[in-house]
């Protein structure tokens, strides 16, 4: 039963490649930032290089939050749109070695720069994984959409992974649905909520997610969605302060 948060890496690059200082100093919030929620929730989810743009890697990340001392669930995105299947195996080897606890293998967004498409398939690759036997030792993940046509992800049913991160949900019956489609195949299913604020509207509309669906009970909603599956997944890109906020009144709810 865990209620995670997902948090963005570092940015290597804005308008301008950053120095090791300046990487360091980004990498130092990040850490206060986890640190300050550890006590609020189960796991930390962390991102892989989000709409393309370089960032430290997720799972070196990862390590270095393991490595504070920070007992809680740490998984974490990898894309395989811009990596070969050497380098995808070498990311497991690490993740496994450092201590993480399970990977969101996905295509991921084009980058602006470098390789477009490596032209793996990721529910290939988590298949290719488990084959080697890394479940022994790691979960794997791969992402649906919020109304997945079953018919369409046959071919990630059939991977085996441990369980299936959905995009961003704004309903109860989505979830719904997918818990009984692939809840009784033995699939952990990790909805995806965006915390509703001013800061994150425009991520939302981005992404075509009405607030108003849920922001005046938001924390009922989660609540609802977690009764289902056990296991939530946090989003609030651009506002952490309310993202801290509704954790805290998860935290009250579960003590209920």
């Amino acid at each position: 039963m865990t209620i995670r948060y997902e948090i963005n890496p570092p940015r290597v690059i804005e308008d301008k490649v950053l120095s090791h200082k300046e990487v360091q100093a980004s990498l130092k919030r990040v850490q206060k930032r986890i640190s300050k929620i550890s006590n609020l929730c189960d796991g930390i989810h962390l991102t892989d290089s989000v709409l393309g743009v370089p960032r430290i890697s997720p799972i070196t990340t990862g390590a270095i939050i393991r490595s504070d001392g920070i007992k809680m669930d740490i998984t974490a995105s990898l894309r395989v749109r811009d990596r070969n299947i050497t380098a995808l195996t070498q990311s497991v080897y690490d993740a496994i070695l450092l201590g993480l606890d399970g990977l969101l293998i996905l295509k991921g967004d084009e980058p602006p720069k470098g390789p477009k498409d490596s032209k793996l398939v990721p529910s290939d690759v988590v298949r290719h994984f488990k084959d080697l036997g890394f479940g022994k030792n790691l979960d794997f993940f791969l992402s649906i959409p919020a109304d997945p046509d079953f018919d369409k992800i046959t071919k990630k049913i059939s991977a085996e992974p441990t369980g299936f991160v959905t995009q961003v949900i704004q309903s109860k019956n989505q979830v719904f649905r997918i818990v009984d489609r692939l809840k009784p195949q033995g699939f952990k299913i990790i909805p995806c909520i965006m915390i509703p604020s001013e800061n994150n509207a425009r991520s939302a509309r981005m992404l075509g997610i009405e607030f108003s669906r849920y922001e005046e009970s938001v924390l009922d909603f989660i609540a609802e969605i977690y009764k289902l599956t056990k296991d939530v997944l946090i989003t609030s890109p651009n506002d952490f302060a309310a993202a801290t906020k509704i954790l805290a009144g998860i935290k009250g709810l579960k003590r209920k």
